[in-house]
């Protein structure tokens, strides 16, 4: 699994959350009982070494005898005083310092290695005393109470870890039952209650929403699915009767040439009107190939039709339309699906260009129908946008239309896994493209 594929998981958020507060819990502890432990202890030894430089003063002054023996354990370097009369034999490194407070300083010790002293300073007009005390030990402590510390902080980052994968399975368990009866549901195509499922928390609201959706989304697509196939399906006796008495008339010897091309038309339009019926009652039922399953189309046979059904687009614009078909092409889906799927293609490519050609070339690409024309052409930022239901285009402007055709064509491809796509011509114009193929 990628990494940000996996912080964007919201389980491996509740994870490296929890990891992360109780690492940087342990570690704020950690740094908080360390600046304690050393301000506490420099408090205590800087009183301390204070209270015992004044009593070694005081002990100096009641037994002047230089073999009195202060009862305190040695220290090394041993205190040092000085009376009044010896103030010149004090160090001059030593001059600097006063009794305001305890220093910290640097003597070379008995292994010739230098080691940190804290120094205590008395001085009256009497006595300079001064008294050593050496931390090096105490240091020695801090390194590893400090790796004791991070030791600590390491195990309850570890510690947080691992509650925190358990708290992720248990909060998130809920959710992704959820999820998998989400995906059951879109599979089997059956809604069924979630709520009872699952108990009365923040999961189970969510649960009684998706409940509620999936209710209302139903019954629109039922009443939806419900009033395609009726219309369709009731279009059907009109139209039948409509090609039927087209047929009959232009069998008649007794009709001219000008109502002849009339009814001509009339049954292209019928014809047409057919086949969009057809293929809405083919998305109604969302079922591919029905009621045709299996049917064998040739499509180089449906677009010579279906040029023969737009030719009134072109009207006398002056447009040459050459159809090539540089290989056979067919394609397991009913003749009416396809005729009015490159019908939109096609009729849009005769509609919006003025003058120049129309070249629809069959098997361009092995499984492929592309339709080019010198229209005014599109963008390609608007390419997609033009499959939206209602959208049309900078230049159908003085033009009918609702924009439903290729909002049409896009759920055709989408019911057969076609894949449909428009794009701005080299040379000028548009290139539609529909590839029969089935996409992976």
């Amino acid at each position: 699994m990628r990494p940000a594929k996996f912080r964007r998981r919201l389980r491996s958020r509740i994870i490296i959350s929890f990891a992360l507060f109780g690492f940087a819990l342990t570690a704020l502890f950690a740094v908080a009982t360390m600046y304690m432990r050393a301000r506490l202890e420099d408090q205590l030894i800087n009183n301390d070494l204070g209270r015992l430089v004044r009593n070694f003063v005081d002990f100096k002054r009641d037994n002047p005898d230089e073999n009195a023996q202060w009862r305190l354990p040695q220290y090394d370097p041993p205190p040092h005083i000085y009376g009044k009369n010896f103030f010149a034999n004090v160090p001059f490194d030593l001059r600097k310092y006063d009794s305001t407070n305890v220093s910290e300083i640097t003597l070379p010790a008995a292994d010739g290695k230098v080691r940190p002293y804290k120094l205590a300073v008395y001085k009256d007009d009497d006595y300079w005393a001064f008294l050593w005390y050496d931390y090096g030990t105490r240091k020695l402590n801090e390194r590893q109470l400090l790796i004791a510390l991070g030791i600590a902080v390491l195990i309850f980052a570890v510690l947080s870890l691992l509650i925190g994968l358990w708290l992720s399975r248990r909060v998130m368990s809920p959710v992704t039952d959820l999820a998998r009866r989400i995906r059951t549901l879109r599979q089997t195509g059956k809604p069924e209650p979630l709520a009872p499922h699952f108990a009365d928390d923040e999961v189970g609201e969510l649960a009684t929403a998706f409940d509620d959706y999936s209710r209302r989304m139903t019954a629109i697509v039922v009443r939806d699915r419900d009033f395609n196939a009726d219309v369709s399906h009731e279009l059907r006796t009109p139209l039948a009767v409509i090609s039927g008495t087209t047929e009959l008339l232009l069998a008649s010897d007794r009709i001219d040439d000008k109502i002849r091309e009339r009814l001509k038309r009339v049954e292209r339009a019928a014809k047409q009107s057919t086949e969009l019926t057809n293929a809405l009652l083919h998305l109604s039922r969302s079922e591919r190939g029905a009621p045709n399953d299996g049917e064998t189309t040739d499509v180089a046979k449906v677009v010579e039709q279906v040029i023969d059904v737009y030719r009134s687009h072109i009207g006398r614009k002056p447009i040459d339309v050459r159809l090539e078909v540089e290989q056979p092409l067919e394609v397991v889906a009913p003749s009416s699906v396809i005729s009015v799927a490159l019908g939109n293609l096609i009729g849009n490519a005769f509609k919006y260009t003025q003058k120049g050609d129309v070249v629809i070339t069959v098997g361009a690409r092995r499984g492929v129908v592309t339709v080019e024309d010198s229209g005014p052409g599109i963008k390609q930022e608007d390419a997609d946008k033009l499959f939206q239901r209602g959208v049309r285009g900078e230049s159908s402007e003085g033009t009918s239309g609702a924009g439903l055709g290729l909002a049409i064509v896009i759920r055709l491809c989408e019911l057969y896994d076609w894949k449909v796509a428009l794009a701005p011509r080299p040379q000028g114009g548009a290139v539609a493209t529909l590839d029969f193929r089935l996409r992976p």
